[in-house]
This record gives structure tokens, sequence and C-alpha cells, in this order.
């Protein structure tokens, strides 16, 4: 087989980079010129659904896929049973653009398909090694799929929730997801990189990240009273706003492959705090999304596939000046797409254009780069 399916994190990041420069690139082009753009989810639907179970799930699998080999010392999927699982994302993909043509019911046992998939491919070598600890991803892939099953299931006529309902509780997850690993991998990262920096844990602080996540995504699912959503947003914020300070040090800043994960956490707490804002309407409603999307997991994606596939391919651990301007472009577009519009409405269009336009380019010089990164074989001779 060839190299690209040595390893989970070869074909998904590769798949997520090209992913995440069409997606963006048709939703300007579609949104801001007033096209028609018919697909099996709508047109809106179709930018939220792919966001959240089509690039962010492709990264999320191409993580663990390689992160449980070092959990477990056991194998993932890899060769043609990883080169199927890309095809199976690949074709749920592609299959949505043709809602005239292909039956709706397998457009959704497609898509839905990946996730199992994954999990199986995690799950096996979890239960061989008796990793209770790291069973939590399986729970929040569970979590994952009944989101994109909502989606599906409204989609169809069989559910009783409007389908974005289903992408808010994937974004969620998502979040939740990340606010877990990033308190794994974050200061970890730091730590090696910068000899002598010790990053600050408080067990109170790292207990309630995850759990004030939690509760703020319980108060939305479960509909609870604006006031409670608005504190529940509120202690996440703060919660881990102070976890982000913590791990704080003035030398990372040197380090592009740092300062964009620091960055990227973030802006989870940029997040919950607009959140809190509109709970209490201090902000419209709509004008939360953004920060975890745009923000918290394309700028912590781009940076951790980034340090990933160098650390993977036994390459060292930096980059180049083109890819920190990547890494700075991606929070440009962030912040151009998250913050500027909620009080300058009238250049709502300019906005996403000028976010499109930064991001496609951070995620066309991220592609340029880490192609051959990808697809050509680990420098030490070594598999994988």
């Amino acid at each position: 087989m060839p190299v690209v399916f040595a390893l989970g994190f070869r074909p998904f990041f590769l798949l997520a980079g090209f992913l995440a420069i069409v997606l963006v690139a048709a939703w300007v082009v579609v949104f801001v010129g007033g096209f028609a753009f018919d697909t099996y989810y709508g047109q809106l639907g179709w930018h939220s659904h792919e966001m959240i179970f089509g690039y962010t799930s492709a990264v999320v699998a191409g993580f663990l896929l390689t992160a449980v080999i070092n959990w477990t010392e056991r194998p993932t999927p890899t060769g043609g049973y990883l080169a199927a699982m890309a095809a199976l994302w690949l074709v749920g993909r592609i299959m949505p653009l043709f809602p005239e043509t292909l039956p709706g019911w397998l457009i959704a046992l497609v898509d839905l398909t990946f996730l199992p998939v994954v999990a199986i491919g995690i799950g096996v070598p979890l239960a061989h090694k008796g990793e209770q600890r790291n069973l939590v991803f399986l729970l929040l892939l569970s979590g994952l799929f009944i989101a994109n099953l909502q989606v599906h299931l409204d989609l169809l006529g069989y559910g009783q929730q409007p389908a974005g309902s289903g992408v808010f509780l994937g974004l969620h997850i998502v979040i939740l997801l990340i606010v877990i690993m990033g308190g794994r991998v974050i200061p970890f990262f730091t730590e090696r990189a910068l000899q002598g920096v010790v990053i600050k844990r408080w067990p109170v602080i790292e207990w309630l990240a995850p759990i004030s996540a939690l509760a703020f995504l319980c108060s939305e699912l479960f509909r609870a009273d604006m006031v409670v959503v608005g504190a529940c947003a509120a202690l996440a914020a703060i919660v881990n706003g102070i976890r982000l300070a913590s791990w704080y040090t003035n030398r990372f800043w040197p380090v592009p492959l740092l300062w964009v994960l620091h960055l990227g956490y973030g802006w989870i707490v940029m997040g919950f705090c607009l959140e809190a804002a509109a709970a209490f309407r201090a902000i419209p409603p709509q004008s939360t999304t953004h920060a975890f999307t745009a923000g918290a997991i394309g700028v912590l994606t781009l940076g951790m596939m980034a340090r990933v596939a160098l650390g993977h391919t036994a390459r060292p651990l930096r980059v180049g000046p083109a890819m920190a301007v990547a890494f700075a472009l991606v929070n440009l577009a962030a912040f151009l797409r998250a913050l500027p519009p909620i009080w300058y409405p009238q250049w709502f269009s300019e906005f996403v254009i000028l976010s499109g336009a930064f991001w496609c380019i951070a995620f066309s010089i991220f592609v340029a780069i880490y192609t051959p990164i990808l697809t050509q074989p680990r420098i030490d001779g070594r598999p994988g």
C-alpha cells in the first residue's frame, strides 16, 4: 500500500486539509454571491454539517487512530483497512452533492457508518489493553454519532427537531473533546519543547474544566432556563480561562507550534464568554458559533495536525515562516468571522469574504507544505 496509508494521521489530515479549503471557498462563493447550491443537507446545512461531521471528524479520526498506538502499544488500522476508511469518509462527502440522483437513506447510511468504523478501529486496542481512562473517547465518538443520526433522521422526516440541532449538539461534543484532549497534550507539548518549563496543573481546575463544558452542553441539550445556560457558560469560561492562564509562559511565543495551540484553546474561552453574553441578551444568539468553529476548532486542529505530522514522521518539531503565517492567518480568519460582525453587521459580507480568504490561504499553505510529509516515509526509516 502507499505510504499515505501507513498510519491514521496521514490520509485523514491530508483529506481534512483539502476539505477545509473546498468547504469554505465554496461557501463564500455561494453565500456572498447568492448562488443556488442544492445538496442533501440544504445550502446552509451543508456548510455546518460538513464542518463538524466532515472536516472535524477526519481530524479526530486521524488523531485518535495515531494516539491510541502510543496509549496501548497495539496497532490501529493501516493499509487496506485504513484506505477503506478514508474512502468511506470521502464518499460520504461526495454523495450529498447529488440529492436528485441518490436516495436520502443511502446518503445517510454511508455518512453514519464512518464514526462507528473509527470507534471499532480504536476500541479494539483500547479494550485489549484495558485502557479505561481513554474509553471516554469512545463515549464522545458515540455522542457524535448520535448527533449525526439526529441530523439525518430530521432530514429524512423521522425526527422531532430541526436538523440544525444535531449539528449544534455535535459542535458542543467536539468542544468537550477538545477540552479533554487539550488538557493532556498542550501542557505536555509545551513542557517537552521548552526545557525547564513546568506547567502548573491544579487538580480542581483540571476536573472542573471538562465538567463545566459538559454542564453547559447539558443545559443547552435539555433547554434549561437562559439564566442557567448563561451561568454554565460563564462558569466554563472562568474555569477554562484559569486553566489556560496556568499554562502560560512567555517562552512559547518564539515557537509557533506552541502558541497556535494556546491561542486555539483561548478561542474556547472566548466561545464560552460569547455564549454567556448571548444567554443574558448582550449579543445576538447567532453570534456565538464561529468562535468555537473557526476559532477553537480551526486553530487547534491546524496546529495539532502540523505538530502530530512532524512528530510521527520523525521530523524536527519546528515549522518555518510559512506555517507561522498560516497559524496567524487562521487566527485572523476566526477573529474576522466571530467578533466584528457582532458590532458591525452592516459589513457582514465583507467580513465573511476576508475571513474565508484568510482561512483558505492558511490551509493552502498547510496542504502545500504537508502533502510531501504525509505521503513520504518517515525520515528515520521506521514504519508508520
